[in-house]
């Protein structure tokens, strides 16, 4: 019966993960589409019509509120990329960073949203598996390229770089500085680490154990026996 519940909860689980972006996603461009047009298409239709052009009262310019609030978001862009806007800004946040409750909203929804605009995956270059944070214990990392200056001359070994994210925010984690031939190298794609990672374990990613080494096949089937 424990093992019948563990099994229910790690299936509702998974689909909470596939669910969610899912819903978030809709809610945003639902939010975008609709929300947006509805309420500014009919403020600048007004405008026109106060400004003497000439449009039947109650028409709308579908996707106008869309093309609004894309062009506020570039006009606030170019003001905080220049010397003025950038110390406006610092000033602002400095206010709202003093203020309890919208401090904690303003600052996650930062984070999260600098996460999303500097990921790149091209910078992890292969899945890996490192003894971390003791030996006997594995943890999966990416690899983000050799060793160079002091870290790489204070060892005799070749070092590689070795980012750990935590779970279930990959944006945060470790950085370990591991030997080369210490490392265990994974066939996994980035994505599928990636999503491992966030899922906790749970969503797993699809793999052929046929494709193993015969070294790595022999290792398996001793294994798959002493269990």
């Amino acid at each position: 019966m424990t093992k019948f519940k563990k099994k229910l909860r790690n299936i509702f689980i998974a689909g909470l993960l596939i669910t969610v972006p899912i819903a978030f996603t809709y809610f945003v461009l639902n939010f975008l589409f609709k929300k947006l047009d509805q309420n500014l298409s009919p403020m600048f239709t007004k405008l026109l019509i106060w400004a003497g052009a000439p449009i039947p009262e109650g028409f709308q310019i579908p996707g106008l509120g869309l093309a609004m609030t894309l062009i506020f978001i570039f006009i606030v862009g170019l003001l905080a990329t220049n010397f003025f806007g950038k110390k406006l800004l610092e000033i602002g946040e400095a206010i709202v960073e003093r203020i309890p409750v919208v401090r904690s909203i303003y600052t996650g929804t930062k984070q999260v949203v600098t996460s999303i605009a500097q990921a790149d995956t091209n910078a992890f270059r292969q899945c890996v598996l490192v003894e971390f944070p003791r030996k006997g214990v594995y943890a999966m990392g990416f690899v983000t390229g050799d060793a160079k200056g002091e870290v790489q001359t204070k060892t005799a070994k070749h070092l590689i770089n070795i980012f750990i994210p935590t779970t279930p925010n990959p944006t945060s984690g470790f950085l370990v500085f591991a030997p080369k031939d210490e490392v265990l190298e994974l066939k996994m794609s980035i994505e599928d680490g990636i999503k491992l990672i966030i899922s906790g374990g749970i969503v797993i990613p699809p793999y052929d154990e046929n494709s193993l080494p015969v070294d790595a096949q022999k290792v398996k089937a001793i294994k798959d026996i002493e269990v």
